[in-house]
């Protein structure tokens, strides 16, 4: 194996996961293997593929390359090997348990990707001529519905890809609303339990973001919601379930309040796992609601994606959906509604938010996992979803503080904070812990109402055995902790590197490498 960068800094290779600490050639330990940068296993100079001579440059002007582009030559063998190597160094679900809270990472069905790669589905391609792709126009049609019937709402658009950007759509919609009525509303309000890229979205669509406080038991402080509506109030972002782990039980006088005052209410709908089937936001008088397709109907998540973030609108919002939308007509053929027809099917949509239309196979994946499901199905999705977390929270909160415990059943999730640990011990000690048992740690400092947060959701994937094994890992790190034992403060010893310094890591990174 070649020297390591000279020009840069690599974290060292944990020692204490062996028997002993003897050194090997390789820097290997058994299958803890000690990976170089590809830069450092190939060469500049090299190429793992044979090339004809090359053709004459096209004329590319200022864009012509003008130096050696810089990257590594490998063979096929040491490029899968190397990547794969790399590969079985990433925690993933079908690995185990998989506890970030307010993330929904589940177990995927396999039968959704079946149905996903097959011939029509994963070839669909976006210019296509209409006609050529009427099945894949029905599922998004038939989802569509689906996600309608499920949130008793007026309309949904399904192009937005993932939540972030189903939050955007869903404000945008309120905007234009707004713009309708000749009303120039400025603030958005968001409650401490919303979920973090709830102010983000309202401010990047320009509108001024205001705190609204949560009560002792975690919810959204009603009062304090109703003193601050008025005239310049545009509408509320509530998570609900929101990010304490907690059903809004004001979530209908919420809506009423807003209303009343002229604003409009947008609902997070990335924890809808935990009510699927169980309550219907427009019931709550929601008047968008972003679902992750990619969370509640179990697509493979990470990685930066792919995601799906489909908006539901109320009929207050409905005219002012983004472009393009599937509509069927009397000989039930489907239609894309698009900007040269807007003027006459659609003419207040505040325009466009992606190129085509939304990601084709998460609908096929969300479809399939419905129909496969039922409706019963989906009803027993959100009954142990709850379940589970639930059993999570009341198997721990003798050994970690659970600040909302008395605050009536969690719904996804269960929440708990650093507090009673012992003293230089912190919830950062305990996610590195966690690593050392096998375990992706939780989410932790999030929410921020909570301090030193741990925010675990154990999915409704999970078997009874499977939450055993974490909650007993996570009891045992808890001990460790409250008794102050030095050997947590050093964890994880069993991973391929040692404990880092994430806050140099944060604002110090070193991304590029030097020869």
């Amino acid at each position: 194996m070649t020297a390591l960068n000279p020009a840069g800094w690599r974290p060292e290779m944990n020692v204490a996961g062996g028997a002993d600490d003897n050194a090997t050639f390789t820097g290997n330990r058994a299958l803890m293997l000690e990976e170089a940068l590809i830069f450092e296993i190939g060469s500049t100079e090299t190429t793992g593929v044979d090339f004809d001579e090359a053709a004459p440059a096209a004329d590319m002007g200022a864009l012509a390359r003008t130096a050696p582009i810089g990257l590594p030559g490998l063979a096929e063998s040491e490029t899968v090997r190397h990547y794969t190597r790399l590969s079985r160094q990433n925690y993933a679900i079908d690995l185990g348990l998989f506890p970030l809270g307010s993330c929904t990472m589940k177990h995927n069905p396999r039968l959704n990707e079946k149905v996903a790669r097959m011939p029509g589905f994963a070839d669909a391609h976006p210019l296509q001529p209409q006609e050529t792709v009427q099945g894949a126009y029905a599922v998004i049609h038939e989802l569509a519905e689906w996600l309608i019937t499920l949130t008793g709402m007026h309309s949904v658009a399904m192009s937005p890809k993932a939540g972030a950007h189903g939050e955007l759509c869903g404000i945008l919609c309120i905007k234009a609303a707004l713009e309708a009525r000749g009303e120039d509303r400025r603030v958005i309000l968001v409650p401490e339990s919303a979920h973090g890229t709830n102010p983000a979205t309202a401010a990047f669509a320009g509108f001024t973001v205001e705190d609204i406080p949560a009560t002792a038991e975690g919810r959204v402080d009603l009062a304090a919601l109703k003193a601050r509506l008025g005239p310049d109030v545009a509408g509320v972002m509530v998570t609900n379930p929101n990010t304490c782990g907690l059903f809004e039980r004001d979530m209908k006088a919420i809506s009423d309040a807003v209303h009343a005052a002229g604003g409009y209410v947008y609902c997070d709908g990335a924890n809808f796992n935990a009510i699927v089937g169980r309550v219907r936001p427009g019931d709550l008088g929601v008047d968008a609601m972003h679902i992750n397709l990619h969370k509640t109907f179990s697509t493979p998540h990470g990685g930066g994606g792919p995601g799906s973030g489909p908006v539901v609108l109320s009929a207050a919002l409905a005219p002012f959906a983004p472009l393009p939308f599937v509509t069927k007509q009397a000989d039930g053929g489907f239609r894309l509604i698009e900007e040269e027809n807007a003027g006459e099917d659609h003419p207040q949509t505040f325009g466009r938010m992606t190129a085509f239309h939304g990601q084709m196979g998460m609908f096929t994946r969300a479809l399939t996992y419905i129909l496969s499901h039922g409706a019963d199905g989906l009803k027993q999705v959100a009954e142990d979803a709850v379940l589970n977390a639930n059993y999570m929270l009341r198997s721990l909160e003798d050994v970690l503080d659970a600040p909302f415990a008395a605050s009536g059943p969690c719904m996804h999730e269960a929440l708990f904070s650093d507090k009673g640990l012992a003293e230089g011990f912190s919830t950062l000690d305990v996610a590195k812990g966690l690593i050392d048992e096998g375990y992706h740690p939780m989410t932790v400092y999030f929410p921020l109402v909570v301090h030193g947060a741990m925010l675990v959701e154990p999915t409704e994937t999970e078997s009874k055995a499977a939450l055993d094994q974490f909650i007993g890992a996570l009891r045992s790190i808890a001990l460790r902790a409250k008794n102050g034992d030095p050997m947590l403060k050093s964890a994880p010893h069993f991973a391929p590197r040692a404990r880092l310094d994430e806050t140099l890591a944060a604002r110090k990174p070193v991304l590029a490498w030097e020869g």
